[in-house]
């Protein structure tokens, strides 16, 4: 019995946020003092950083648990499957609902149900629930899918990631830019078929790194002071993922027994674009070689930060032959990989 990815779906919000349309916010210093560079230049060195010119926002009426419905329709048709005889249903996220120009999260019930409600499923025994596991939250909900199936506590699973993360930004604050809104879902279920998981690893990283990503003021201080909104300790994040990921992902190949030599492309979590190109050359050092031309395929140009919505889209855009230059064929070992807020990592090793 092999465990694979049977099915995947995307929803990639149409409204499109180009960097251009920043250069009239009020960018300021965690202090609430101006910045002394001009937005253009701001915008500009972020570009230069993480790669992104432009992102999507979902439109106002859509919240989390609609475009992860989206995204899961598209997953079951995808695997042609009786949506009634999903055994299981997870959503990753991180701020449950927030409607458009409000600043409360929902979570009450949990997305899994609302999005269960969605797709009509009347069988009760298909139990739907949430993950909070920062932007690896979708990852880990394929490697919980995996360990269901092998404990015959399920046979088919729904596994989604969805996030509206343009609704919880500060924008005073020039992280802001980096994120964006979009969900991914997947179905994974047991197969005849050669392939599926090989290898898996999950880490998570509390002691001294728990509170990299964390919710804080604006910068702004003339703003109510009880509103609290996504902040990051960039440089912390940029150098814990760059020693923890790559060891990570060395772990999980070691662990599968495949050769690096063998594998075709690495999906990566699309948060920084010079962060992910770190993490991949440090992860062929780890093996005294260089990353191969073409083994990281990267959609934060277009579509920025979408947390645990990055990877499922990655691959979907990919195996639908959506992103030029890449693509993956029957047999191939490919590895996902992702690190967010906890801090939490992990990585699987999978056979296409």
């Amino acid at each position: 019995m092999n465990i694979k990815i049977t099915g995947i779906g995307s929803y990639i919000p149409e409204s499109i946020e180009k960097n251009e349309d920043f250069h009239q916010h009020e960018f300021l210093n965690t202090d609430g003092s101006s910045i002394e560079h001009p937005n253009e230049i701001i915008v500009d060195k972020f570009k230069a950083i993480t790669g992104i010119v432009e992102r999507r926002y979902a439109d106002d009426q859509l919240v989390a648990s609609d475009i992860g419905f989206l995204a899961a329709q598209k997953a079951i048709d995808d695997a042609n499957v009786n949506p009634e005889e999903i055994d299981d249903i997870s959503c990753a996220h991180n701020f449950g609902e927030v409607k458009a120009n409000t600043i409360q999260s929902d979570i009450l019930p949990c997305l899994a149900s609302r999005i269960k409600h969605s797709l009509r499923i009347k069988n009760q025994k298909c139990v739907a629930y949430d993950i909070l596991f920062g932007c690896p939250g979708w990852i880990e909900g394929v490697i919980q899918a995996q360990a269901f199936i092998k404990a015959g506590l399920a046979k088919r699973c729904l596994v989604i990631g969805s996030e509206t993360l343009s609704r919880v930004v500060d924008k005073h604050d020039r992280d802001s830019m980096i994120y964006s809104d979009g969900a991914g879902a997947s179905i994974i279920e047991a197969t005849e078929e050669e392939g599926g998981i090989i290898a898996h690893e999950s880490a998570s990283f509390t002691y001294d790194e728990a509170y990299y990503l964390f919710f804080g003021n604006s910068n702004n201080k003339d703003l109510c002071p009880d509103t609290r909104y996504i902040k990051m300790h960039g440089r912390k994040i940029y150098e814990f993922a760059l020693t923890n990921v790559a060891h990570a992902m060395k772990d999980c190949l070691d662990k599968s027994g495949i050769d690096i030599s063998e594998v075709k492309k690495i999906l990566i979590h699309q948060a920084n674009e010079k962060m992910d190109e770190a993490i991949v050359n440090r992860f062929y050092r780890l093996y005294k070689t260089k990353a191969p031309e073409g083994i990281m395929p990267m959609s934060i140009h277009k579509l920025g930060n979408s947390s645990v919505a990055t990877v499922p889209t990655l691959y979907d855009l990919i195996t639908s032959h959506k992103l030029e230059g890449h693509e993956i064929n029957k047999g191939d070992v490919i590895i996902l990989a992702s690190v967010g807020a906890g801090m939490h990592i992990n990585a699987i090793v999978y056979k296409y």
